[in-house]
Formats: structure tokens, sequence, C-alpha cells
């Protein structure tokens, strides 16, 4: 295990609100961009000196591009009277305390104690972030005033703040609250694991439905089983265990140059045969090209998923004309929505289907 820390000045702060700043750094000499999250580590300034780590830039992974804050070297940082009892990144330098919705210093503590059944309410599960935001536009092309929350899991990054989607949704009022469930943090709502995120999700924040999904940058190693989209069986077992409805937004993709993700990602068949124990509603997008669509037909008959789980085909493009319609550019492990459009067209004609059974 490797951990790279440089040091760093700020130079200016290019992005600033409660929760995340995103700011411009001088490394040696050489300009980068920084992430900070205040809860963390306290307010930047400019020509603050700051430790940064810069392991995931040195790595080139993707969805990072980043470094990332781990301290202000000029300057204190005294949080102590923040509310609740519950650690997140627990026995690491930055855990951090949170108020959970669980606790008995909670204000909603009786709610979740009380709390019986999801009753039969939709719960979206996707397998990648950049499914969120597509998946809701599906929702409010059927139906705009259906009240949505969002639940994060800790599968990807783990402070909330990080998604420019979630910014979005919550500028856009697409949202009626969010949850960051296990050691993810920063939702409107803090939870210990994904049994009492549901529940707050039913019960605190009244949601009609329920999407979850891990923070941006999934974590794979091209194995069958090394993978955090493997969550979303554990998910789809969770759901069920409350009483509620699980619907899957398949991963599809026809433009990955790796074989294993064409049409349906081998992660998807891999959830949908071993990791879910229950059986899911698992949403097909209508394609025009007939090609692709007989080949998504051969991967579940071959797969024999049917056995297990309830196979749905809708319409995702009215989803598509509402991102559309508020110039919503979105894309998926860099990829555009005209280069990956049946990604985006699965996730919202799971929007889509849902809105439809309320």
């Amino acid at each position: 295990m490797l951990v790279r820390i440089i040091l760093g000045r700020v130079l200016r702060i290019i992005e600033n609100n409660q929760q995340i700043q995103i700011v411009e750094l001088d490394v040696n000499g050489e300009k980068f961009q920084g992430i900070n999250y205040p809860e963390l580590t306290g307010r930047v300034e400019e020509n603050d000196l700051v430790h940064l780590n810069a392991t995931a830039i040195e790595l080139g992974l993707g969805t990072g591009g980043f470094h990332f804050i781990t301290a202000i070297l000029n300057k204190n940082l005294n949080n102590s009277l923040a509310k609740g009892h519950i650690m997140k990144l627990r026995y690491t330098p930055q855990q951090i305390k949170v108020l959970a919705v669980e606790e008995e210093e909670s204000p909603y503590h009786q709610i979740i104690k009380e709390f019986k059944t999801l009753n039969n309410k939709p719960v979206i599960i996707g397998f990648l972030h950049s499914m969120v935001l597509p998946c809701i536009a599906g929702i409010r092309a059927i139906n705009p005033h259906l009240k949505i929350s969002y639940i994060m899991s800790d599968g990807g990054a783990l402070p909330l703040p990080f998604s420019r989607n979630i910014k979005m949704l919550q500028e856009l009022n697409w949202l009626q609250g969010t949850i960051t469930a296990g050691h993810a943090f920063g939702g409107d709502l803090e939870a210990i694991n994904i049994y009492s995120a549901l529940a707050a999700a039913a019960e605190v924040q009244k949601a009609d439905i329920i999407i979850v999904a891990m923070g941006p940058g999934i974590v794979g190693t091209g194995t069958q089983l090394g993978t955090t989209a493997l969550e979303v069986g554990q998910i789809i077992n969770a759901v069920g265990s409350l009483g509620g409805r699980p619907i899957v937004i398949p991963r599809i993709n026809f433009n990955d140059s790796r074989q294993r993700h064409k049409g349906l990602s081998h992660h998807t068949l891999t959830v949908l045969e071993k990791i879910a124990l229950i059986g899911a509603t698992v949403v097909l997008p209508s394609l025009n090209d007939v090609h692709k669509m007989n080949y998504l037909k051969e991967q579940i008959e071959v797969s024999q998923i049917r056995s297990k789980h309830q196979v749905v085909v809708a319409n995702g493009e009215p989803g598509l004309e509402i991102l559309k319609k508020h110039n919503i550019f979105v894309q998926t492990m860099g990829r555009s929505l005209k280069e990956e459009e049946e990604f985006f067209l699965t996730a919202c004609a799971t929007g889509v289907f849902t809105a439809n059974l309320i």
C-alpha cells in the first residue's frame, strides 16, 4: 500500500461552497487542480500551504484528475461542536463524526426504530453513478411531481459533494433528498448501512421512488468478482428483505473496446446470476437496431436470467428528450451520449418504466 503525499500551495479558489472547494495549486512550479473537503480539513484560502494526496494522478485514474488536500499546514481545524457520535472513515486519519439518522440524538431515531417495511416501494439500483441523472430524467418525463431520494453507497467515491451530477440534480430541484450510506458521507442524511438508508428514504424523506448507486469511480479488476459493481446484488437482496421492489438498471454498452462489456456487461450478468438471491425487475431499452436488440435477447436466454428475474422492455426516448430540453451533458467512462446512446437509453428506460408503476 502506498500513499503519495506532496507539498503544494493554493494559488486561487476556483469553486467554493460549504462542502467542497476546487482550487488551483502550485506544485514545484507546475499547476494542478485540487479538491478540498472542508469537513475533513477545514477551509483553504489563497497562499495556504497544503499536503496533497497525489496517488490517483500518478496512477492516471480516470474519474479523478485532481490532487486531494489532506491537511492545511498553517491552520488548525476544530469541528468539535458538530453533532453526532457515529464515525465514518473509521480508524483513519480522516475519520469524521456524523449525526446518523439512526442514532438516539437524531430527530428521526424513533422513525427508524419503528420501521417495518418498504411496502413494495420501487427501488432502482444502478451499477454506475452516471446512470442516476438519466434515470431521473426518465422518471420526470412521465411524472415530474414524483419525490425521488438518492442513496449513495460506499462502492465508489465516498464524499457525495464530489459528484457534479448530484449538484446539478439539486440545483434543478429534481431530488427530494440524498442519503449517504456506509462510509460515504455528505448527504442530506447520513446512514450507517443500506438498510437504514432505505428506511430513511421511505419514511423520513417520503420518497415515491428510491434510487441507489455508488458515487463516481467504480472499482474493477477485469475479473468476475473483483469489482464493487457486485454491490448491486447485495442491494437487491436488501431491498427484497425489507419488502421493497428492486428494479435494476443493467449496464449496456456497444462502444466499449472490452468484449466483456459488450451488450449486457459481465458484471451485470454475474450479479443477476450469482449474487442476487431474490428476483428483481431488469429493464432493457427498446432499440431501433435489430442486431443489437437480438444480441441482448441472446445474452438473456444464454444466461437464463429469466428463471430468477423479470425482464421487461421500455422506451427510454422520453428521458433523452428531457436531457436535451435542459441542455444536460452526460457521459460515462469519458464517453458521451452520442458514443454510448444505449447506456443512457437503458437508464432513461428504467426511469420511465418505474414512474409508470406509481
